[in-house]
Formats: C-alpha cells, sequence, structure tokens
C-alpha cells in the first residue's frame, strides 16, 4: 500500500498532524506523523492494545461513615490513561535503517503532547499523550533481519478520548424584534427576532468535555451562561471591533487577541474557567453581554469526549 512507503518518509512522522489524518482503515494507529498497523512495517500483535477502552484509575473523595456500615460517596476523578501494546517490527531488509530512524524519533522522550487516534469499527478516538515506555529486545531477529516484538506505552494526562472532528456553533447577542407595524392589522404581529442570543451544544459521548469560547467584539461585559445549572463565565472588559477574548475552559486561560491574559477580569459571579464543561448531551448556552453591537459573537469550539 501507498501508507507503506510514506509512513515513515521524511520528518512528517515527529510531526504533531491532525489526529486521523494518515488513517485509511481498520486497526489502524496514528502517532504524531507515525502510521501504525495494518499496511505498515509496524504491525500490531494480536494482543492488540492496553488500557484504550478501559476505564482510567480515578482518585475518589469518599469517607467512609465514622458511626455505621460504608462510606458517603465523594467526587471521582479520573487519573492520565496508560495505553500500552506491542507493535511487531517487520519492515524490509532496505528499509530497516530508516525504519528504526523513524521509531527511535517518534517513540522519544518529549515534553509536548501529541495525538494519538486509533480507528476501530470506522470509529476515530484521539488523546493527547506522550511515550512513558519503549522496550526493544535486541535479539538475534533483531539483529540480522530488523524485526523485533517492542512494547511501547503512552501516558495522556487528559484521560479522555476524543473524536477528531471538533465541532462549532455560533450566535449573536440577543437583537430585539422589529415590533408592531402601523396601521395595525389583526391577528398582530410583533416580528422575529433577528437573533436570540442562544445556542445548543451537543456532546455526543460518554465523558464531559471543555470547550472553547471565543467573543468577538464590539461588546462590553462578554458573559455566557449554561441556562440549566446556571453556571456562568463573566468578564468585566470592552471588547473593540476585532477585539477576541478567547476562553479555554479545558487550560483555564483567558487570551486578549492571543497575546496577553484577561483571567483577571473574571467578575465576581463567574465560575472557575475549569467547572465550565459541556456535559453528555444537550447544552443549552446563552451569550448575554451588557451591551453588544450586532455584529458581536459569541463562538463555541468542542470536541465529544468518551471514557
Amino acid at each position: 500500500m501507498a501508507e507503506t512507503t510514506t509512513a515513515y518518509a521524511g520528518n512528517t512522522y515527529i510531526a504533531d498532524l491532525a489526529p486521523g489524518s494518515l488513517i485509511t482503515q481498520d486497526g489502524q494507529i496514528q502517532w504524531a506523523g507515525l502510521l501504525i498497523g495494518p499496511g505498515t512495517p509496524f504491525a500490531v500483535d494480536r494482543t492488540g492494545l492496553s488500557g484504550w477502552e478501559d476505564l482510567p484509575e480515578y482518585d475518589s473523595s469518599d469517607a467512609d461513615r465514622p458511626t455505621s456500615h460504608g462510606a458517603w460517596p465523594g467526587s471521582r476523578f479520573a487519573k492520565p490513561r496508560k495505553v500500552g501494546g506491542t507493535i511487531v517490527l517487520m519492515p524490509g531488509y532496505q528499509e530497516v535503517p530508516e525504519a528504526l530512524r523513524a521509531l527511535r524519533q517518534s517513540l522519544a522522550l518529549l515534553d509536548e503532547e501529541r495525538w494519538l487516534t486509533v480507528r476501530l469499527h470506522g470509529e476515530l478516538l484521539a488523546v493527547r499523550a506522550r511515550i512513558a515506555q519503549r522496550v526493544v529486545p535486541a535479539d538475534q531477529g533483531f539483529a540480522t533481519q530488523g524485526s523485533s516484538r517492542m512494547s511501547v506505552q503512552w501516558l495522556a494526562s487528559d484521560p479522555r478520548r476524543y473524536v477528531v472532528n471538533e465541532q462549532t456553533v455560533s450566535t449573536t447577542a440577543p437583537q430585539p424584534e422589529s415590533g408592531l407595524v402601523w396601521p395595525l392589522t389583526f391577528p398582530l404581529s410583533w416580528g422575529e427576532a433577528k437573533s436570540t442570543g442562544d445556542a445548543v451544544a451537543v456532546n455526543t459521548g460518554s465523558a464531559p468535555c471543555h470547550p472553547v469560547i471565543v467573543f468577538r467584539g464590539p461588546c462590553s461585559s462578554p458573559t455566557v451562561t449554561e441556562r440549566t445549572s446556571r453556571r456562568r463565565l463573566r468578564y468585566a472588559i470592552d471588547l473593540a471591533a476585532g477585539d477576541e477574548l478567547v476562553v479555554d475552559t479545558g487550560a483555564g486561560t483567558v487570551m486578549l487577541n492571543n497575546s496577553a491574559s484577561r483571567r483577571h477580569t473574571a467578575m465576581a459571579d463567574s465560575n472557575p474557567e475549569e467547572l465550565f464543561a459541556l456535559e453528555p448531551g444537550r447544552t443549552e448556552l446563552s451569550f448575554r453581554p451588557d451591551w453588544a453591537a450586532p455584529e458581536a459573537q459569541m463562538t463555541i469550539h468542542w470536541r465529544s469526549a468518551e471514557w
């Protein structure tokens, strides 16, 4: 197949490519720019991956009952996800040196996380991860033919697995109805609002996900409220035309025009950014700045998440 000769060509295998951009069939794994699995020199052992479909380990705040049986249930927070597997290295004899260089560089100890994507039954899911372990037995087969059964383990600081396609929804600030038209005619019509300022985000997965929310001016005190829980993000800042306030709820950052932090502008009735998550299912959000021009906008970006 074509991917056999291009999966580790040049420097693409060390690049943080878009998740799943190299995958063409079930059973394949993409680690950064390296493709593993059917159609490549890097086969996955029949035992497959460990830790991919498992629930991650978790910390619990359950408290034992001092005068009764059992405990009071508390919160549970998932620990980083460990994903491991055995890769069977079977390159052609002429490809051995290049295949080994690809593995050494892509499976190195790096500080930055990259996308690890797996396709099973037509479904692509991805995590941000780093290499935690690489074990390559230098046995006779490896020395003479370059073949080996190597063990690899990844560690994902965020244990949730995300769909590869990012979803987006936008809304402008609420705009009033046009009102009655004179002379009056029955039945009366008040017109329709050009914008309600409301948006719906649907997390199709089983785990909560953290959206990135972008406020665009002109507006003052940009505010978003989750209509069921009443969680709110609200900032005491005026945005001019062309200004963007980007709130990354997962990272807990609030950046103005990608250059200056404005997290300190959060108002007293604003929740911590990290607590503003989209639960599985449908979430209704309202954009309610104190003042906004018709072109002011709120855009929400998210990836549905699975445990």
